[in-house]
């Protein structure tokens, strides 16, 4: 079984899929460090280098190989990943998808802490991060919302939201 965690930055991916994979003894797969390991740069600099449908070309191709493995894995997906082609169909089609969703007022609380970070909000003065987000999440969260299952993340320990999805995927 492949599990796909989807979401905006900040939610917990990353965090998550480390304890998730730990917990099932699953393999981990970020598909953004892929992307960058394959590109041998980092995803800030295919984005400045190359461009962003350089990008997500190259996110879709390694999206559908990493797909097309049977083994058990745990795929951390970038924020964007969903919106792009028909990837959500993909990623629920072949594996099981989680939306791990958060506020607007945890994101903005956690991703002010990691800035620099993240070229796309690196840029954006602090006190308007919150309405970036907001609008952001409301353009994205058409298509998290179409993930298999969706757990909340707000004020709640890593561990509990990993309790929580193997939960929904093995109960």
């Amino acid at each position: 079984m492949i599990i796909s965690l989807v979401g905006y930055m900040g939610s917990g991916k990353s965090h998550i899929s480390k304890i998730l994979s730990e917990k099932l003894d699953f393999r981990l797969i970020d598909l953004d460090k892929e992307i960058s390991k394959r590109n041998k740069l980092a995803v800030p600099e295919i984005f400045e280098k190359k461009g962003e449908i350089y990008f997500r070309k190259q996110e879709r191709e390694i999206l559908e190989e990493i797909l097309a493995t049977e083994e058990n894995s745990i795929l951390s997906l970038g924020g964007g990943t969903p919106v792009y082609y028909n990837n959500m169909e993909i990623i629920n089609h072949n594996s099981k998808s989680i939306f791990l969703k958060a506020s607007v007022a945890t994101l903005s609380e956690r991703l002010l802490k990691q800035k620099d970070k993240r070229p796309l909000i690196a840029r954006i003065a602090d006190e308007d991060l919150p309405e970036f987000i907001a609008k952001h999440l409301f353009e994205r969260n058409e298509f998290y919302s179409k993930s298999q299952f969706s757990v909340s993340t707000d004020a709640r320990s890593p561990e509990d939201i990993v309790e929580e999805i193997i939960e929904k995927l093995y109960h």
